[in-house]
């Protein structure tokens, strides 16, 4: 059957649908850009973690908002990997089932977006950053951690962030599996971070002697993006 004139067939809708995604993308980037230009949301100040629970600058909500490039990729479990190399003795890759496999940890942590928003208490399953150092046996040289992305988004973070104790690979949060718009099946949980550090639907970790900086560093967000220091942008 033909379309019905003027009204686009699944082609035209799919480039449609894209040409509006690719301008929800460009609008946010300008946005962040101008964002970091101009140190908005910046008070100049340091705080205490021992002392404060809030980060300087940054309201609590309830609810757990959804920021990223507008891209979520659906990835089955059975399709989902993950590799880790770089500086390290024993590279691995795994797959679902081998990842499902590894010994399980629980961490109840509060997430810092760069955006001003927290979320306390949040409770994450998955499998301790510490462990996979353990298997994969980082050189001694090693200083950074690179992060990639199922759907192209890169970071970068110093290894002792990295290898945290509350830090970890999750693929459930308050019990339930992720969902796709928060990063499901896996992301990194890293609380000592602002949250764009912890990368959605990861598929590799580069562990490296130097830093290399990712997505939004790049556009003029912070190498190391400490809350507490109020790293949001590049000085």
């Amino acid at each position: 059957m033909e379309p019905r004139q003027g009204t686009p067939d699944a082609g035209q809708g799919l480039t449609l649908t894209r040409g509006r995604m690719d301008e929800k993308r460009e609008k946010l980037i300008r946005s962040k850009q101008q964002w970091a230009a101009e140190g908005r949301l910046l008070t100049g100040r340091k705080a205490d973690p021992s002392r404060e629970r809030l980060p300087p600058g940054q309201r609590l909500v309830k609810d757990w908002p959804v920021l990223d490039l507008g891209i979520h990729p659906e990835i089955a479990p059975d399709d989902w990997s993950l590799t880790v190399g770089g500086l390290v003795e024993a590279p691995l890759r795994w797959d679902w089932a081998a990842f499902m496999s590894q010994p399980q940890a629980e961490s109840v942590s509060d997430i810092h977006c760069v955006t001003s928003w927290s979320r306390f208490d949040n409770r994450w399953t998955g499998v301790a950053t510490r462990h996979l150092i353990d298997l994969v046996k980082p050189r001694p040289e090693t200083r950074f951690v690179l992060l990639k992305s199922f759907d192209g988004y890169t970071t970068n973070l110093p290894f002792e962030n990295f290898a945290a104790e509350d830090a970890l690979i999750a693929h459930s949060w308050e019990g339930k599996p992720l969902s796709r718009e928060h990063g499901g099946p896996a992301r990194l949980v890293v609380p000592s971070l602002y949250f764009w550090k912890s990368a959605k639907w990861l598929r590799a970790i580069a562990f490296a002697e130097r830093d290399e900086p990712g997505y939004w560093e790049k556009l003029g967000y912070h190498d190391v993006g400490d809350p507490w220091n109020e790293e949001r942008y590049q000085d």
